[in-house]
């Protein structure tokens, strides 16, 4: 089962035969991106989107940072295509008076039949208007997902030049998803300040998955440790569970995908009630009496806040 009561991460079992279900190809599938002014702009064209129904068949919105990023890795351009991009930009940031510091921007990916694709692109980019957006391409889209692939590998990279970085995720309501992306990132500037540490934190967020009732939020943390004395992964640790904390305190959820392991078991007490706990542990023993599965991750540890 999928709930973690019942057993997610293998706390109760495994898998050992499964009914895979097989779909078509889409006919047609279609990249698309839109800029906005700023993230709360973003977060409300996702929100009516999503209300409207017929969502794309992704969707995801980076904040100023990460857009920054997005634009510092695309590919150098030469010849014609660098005059066409600096006219581009020059229209966004003159024209139509957009900041640099402030636009953020959103990816999109169609996917069904050439009349289905053509008619949620119409729809969708109407509404990304009435919030002030401006459709970017979908060129700008591909290249947002490749990002997404891309920061992994980063991520190692970094490594040899004293950076250490990672990413963790919540799920919180509509109408505290802009509250939550700015306390937490603040959290984690407070938190790393506090350590003396140097320079500033990298970090950033985007809204991943739609839901009626809520969304995905995905944050990506990073700090130089030239330096530093002690374990720079501790120190990491300690920031990342202060934000969790923070995320808790902001009405977000423990993981949306992630999943609880080790590292978050200290926050199990805030979630479950002792009564719930009790249950799981009760349904663990009855099943998996050897403790066998899960390698005592979620509710099944030591760390697991009795």
């Amino acid at each position: 089962a999928r709930r973690f009561v019942f057993g997610s991460e293998g706390c109760l079992g495994i898998v050992t035969r499964a009914v895979v279900k097989l779909f078509p190809l889409p006919e047609a599938q279609v990249f698309g991106s839109i800029v906005f002014p700023d993230f709360e702009r973003g977060v409300r064209f996702l929100y009516e989107l999503e209300q409207a129904g017929d969502v794309p068949a992704s969707v995801r919105l980076v904040d100023n940072l990460q857009f920054q990023l997005s634009q510092m890795l695309k590919p150098r351009k030469e010849g014609l295509q660098k005059l066409v991009s600096a006219a581009e930009k020059l229209f966004v940031t003159r024209v139509k008076g957009f900041d640099v510091e402030r636009m953020t921007a959103c990816t999109l990916v169609f996917e069904g039949t050439k009349p289905e694709v053509a008619a949620q692109q119409k729809r969708t980019y109407a509404l990304a208007k009435r919030h002030g957006g401006l459709a970017g391409g979908a060129g700008n889209g591909e290249r947002g997902y490749q990002l997404t692939f891309g920061i992994a590998y980063l991520r190692d990279w970094i490594l040899n030049h004293y950076l250490i970085a990672e990413s963790f995720e919540t799920s919180v309501p509509w109408s505290r998803a802009l509250e939550l992306c700015e306390a937490v990132k603040q959290r984690i500037r407070d938190e790393h300040a506090a350590r003396n540490l140097p320079g500033k934190p990298f970090v950033t967020c985007r809204v991943t998955q739609l839901y009626p009732t809520g969304v995905c939020v995905y944050f990506y943390f990073a700090f130089y440790f030239k330096g530093v004395p002690g374990d720079p992964s501790a120190l990491y640790a300690e920031i990342e569970h202060a934000a969790r904390d923070e995320v808790l305190a902001r009405g977000g959820s423990l993981s949306h995908h992630h999943g609880i392991g080790k590292i978050r078991q200290p926050f199990v007490g805030r979630i479950a009630s002792p009564g719930l706990r009790a249950f799981a542990r009760q349904v663990k023993r009855a099943v998996d009496p050897q403790n066998v599965f899960g390698a005592d991750n979620q509710l099944f540890g030591g760390d697991a806040s009795d």
